[in-house]
């Protein structure tokens, strides 16, 4: 079976002892941690048209090992709900579960290590009839769908079937918002489509929206990237932005995933608590990274091709015509180092070009905006840098 190895590696311990009445080709994980209206997205998948193929839903509830009082009490709840509503909605087409609560090891407790051990569930059901090609799902427990849902995730994957993953289009919950945080979730949206953006301007290939509740991937894909990271927040980003290095992640924009605004601590970083910080007053969304240094980009990677089996003496001559930015960036970073260990593995110039964004990925781009933005740049006004890219896309 095509994940025994991953499975006995990662030492997985079988979750759901229900056998599949039928082999699914859908699977979608939903990792809960605290969640009072879980029944608005199970209602909400169940009211979905379904796909041709068998759709199963892991609910994953789960906790620290040193959970309080409190968290707990909620889990038990949120589980018996769960069951109530499992036994009172049953479908043909579509299998929900609810797993837990678990405990999970305080140092790796978080979103990160909840989605994968649903997600590892989710391979292993898929295992067990060596679905290789079986769609994994990420969702979150706050989220709704649209109606077309299942059907558009596996239509889309019928009609690209070269594809280790997608992303599927998102627009968060505003209803009930009050002005302010509004204001702040659609300065969000606009920031994060202002950053792929940017990104496609720079001619770095893989840019993506990472949300965690908008993106699935090919069983075999998620097995062969190694699973889902046990990071406490980010995780979505992590793992997308390593999946681009082994195939083509497409976009899904014929449905919709409705991501929760809420305001929230439970995570380090994301979309709760950065309007968590925007309410408080102590994020301002209105300002984003200058325009200034994604053009610095785009001009360093337009002449990538230049380092391909570059000599060192010529290199540093070719450091020392760039954007200052750039040059200073690529010195600190110790970029001579990796592009060393490319060119010594890449005896063709179009090798070179794929694995250079290997190197010079998401991980190192976000690196180098910080640092630009400590050294040479200020944020700037959000509405104005996207003024600025629309104009030279347009030129």
């Amino acid at each position: 079976m095509f994940a025994d190895k991953y499975l006995g590696k990662n030492e997985h311990k079988i979750l759901i002892n229900e056998l599949p009445e039928e082999a699914p080709g859908i699977i979608v994980v939903i990792p809960c941690l605290r969640e009072t209206e879980l029944t608005n997205i199970l209602n909400s998948l169940n009211e979905c048209d379904l796909p041709k193929c068998k759709v199963e839903v892991i609910l994953l509830i789960n906790q620290s090992e040193v959970a309080d009082a409190d968290t707990i009490q909620i889990n038990r709840q949120t589980k018996a709900d769960a069951d109530k509503w499992i036994a009172t909605n049953q479908k043909s087409g579509i299998q929900f579960y609810a797993v837990g609560p678990i405990f999970l090891k305080k140092k790796w407790a978080g979103a990160g290590l909840a989605r994968k051990k649903g997600m590892d569930e989710a391979i292993r059901r898929f295992n067990l009839n060596d679905n290789r090609n079986g769609i994994l799902v990420s969702l979150d427990a706050d989220t709704l769908v649209a109606k077309n849902y299942l059907l558009e995730i596996e239509k889309h994957f019928r009609e690209h079937p070269k594809q280790v993953g997608a992303t599927v289009a998102f627009e968060h919950q505003k209803q009930q918002l009050d002005k302010m945080q509004r204001r702040g979730i659609e300065l969000y949206e606009l920031y994060l489509n202002y950053y792929k953006r940017a990104l496609d301007y720079t001619g770095y290939p893989y840019s993506l929206f990472t949300i965690g509740s908008a993106f699935a991937v090919k069983a075999e894909a998620y097995v062969k990237r190694g699973g889902m990271n046990r990071r406490q927040a980010g995780e979505d980003f992590y793992f997308l932005q390593n999946l681009v290095q082994i195939g083509r992640v497409g976009e899904i924009t014929s449905t919709m995933v409705y991501p929760s605004a809420r305001l929230s601590n439970r995570v380090p970083f994301g979309t709760g608590p950065i309007l968590q910080k925007w309410m408080k007053g102590e994020e301002d969304l209105s300002l984003t990274y200058n325009f200034e240094a994604f053009k610095n980009l785009q001009q360093f990677f337009a002449q990538k091709d230049g380092l391909f089996k570059i000599q060192q003496n010529d290199y540093l001559e070719f450091v020392n015509q760039l954007n200052e930015p750039i040059k200073e960036f690529l010195e600190l970073d110790q970029f001579g180092v990796e592009l060393e260990d490319l060119n010594n593995n890449c005896s063709r110039l179009e090798t070179f070009q794929v694995r250079f964004f290997q190197k010079f990925n998401a991980f190192k781009i976000l690196k180098f905006l910080n640092f630009a933005h400590e050294k040479f740049y200020q944020k700037a006004d959000l509405l104005q840098q996207i003024k600025l890219l629309n104009r030279e896309q347009k030129d």
